[in-house]
């Protein structure tokens, strides 16, 4: 993730006053840290990665950033598993960073999961120029491109595509 994403991350968290954020990729914990920066100080953040040995270490990377215990909830396993089991409308912000070609999955999962005038937002999705390349691509990229023009055409959602790391696609719900 680059530094302009991480801080447009952080201020999005703080622009919907989020307590509650759901992130789909734990990684190494670099957009977990960006997001609680932005969240409440009572914020909580759930994290899904199917990889627990990665959020072994983002939980130590929370410790080292100043975070409390308390202020992530990690959740190992596949998203599509874990996220039916989380509350409807319970987030102000869903992030997506995990397998591109389940972008439209995790839409639709986001939908459900965020409160009138949360935010969805998906990290990566100029896929190194090649959603906009002409020539034959791989289904990840495929998706992305579904996935761009799903939201810019649902009546649910106000979209803005930000240029910055790899693309940061956000989507209001309305």
């Amino acid at each position: 993730m680059s530094p302009g994403t991480g801080a447009a991350l952080g201020m999005l968290a703080a622009t919907v006053d989020a307590k509650a954020v759901a992130e789909i990729g734990t990684g190494t914990g670099v957009s977990g840290i960006h997001l609680l920066h932005g969240m409440r100080s009572d914020g909580v953040l759930t994290t899904v990665d199917p990889e627990p040995e990665r959020q072994q270490f983002a939980r130590t990377a929370f410790r080292a950033a100043g975070f409390a215990g308390n202020r992530a909830r990690f959740i190992p396993g596949r998203a599509l598993d874990v996220l039916p089991r989380l509350a409807d409308g319970g987030y102000d912000l869903v992030f997506c960073d995990g397998d591109r070609t389940e972008v439209l999955d995790y839409l639709a999962e986001s939908l459900r999961l965020l409160r009138p005038g949360g935010l969805v937002c998906f990290e990566g999705v100029f896929a190194d120029g090649r959603t906009v390349d002409s020539g034959p691509q791989p289904a990840e990229v495929l998706r992305l491109r579904e996935l761009l023009r799903a939201i810019r055409e649902s009546q649910d959602l106000v979209p803005s595509l930000l240029p910055v790391g790899d693309g940061l696609l956000c989507a209001v719900k309305r």
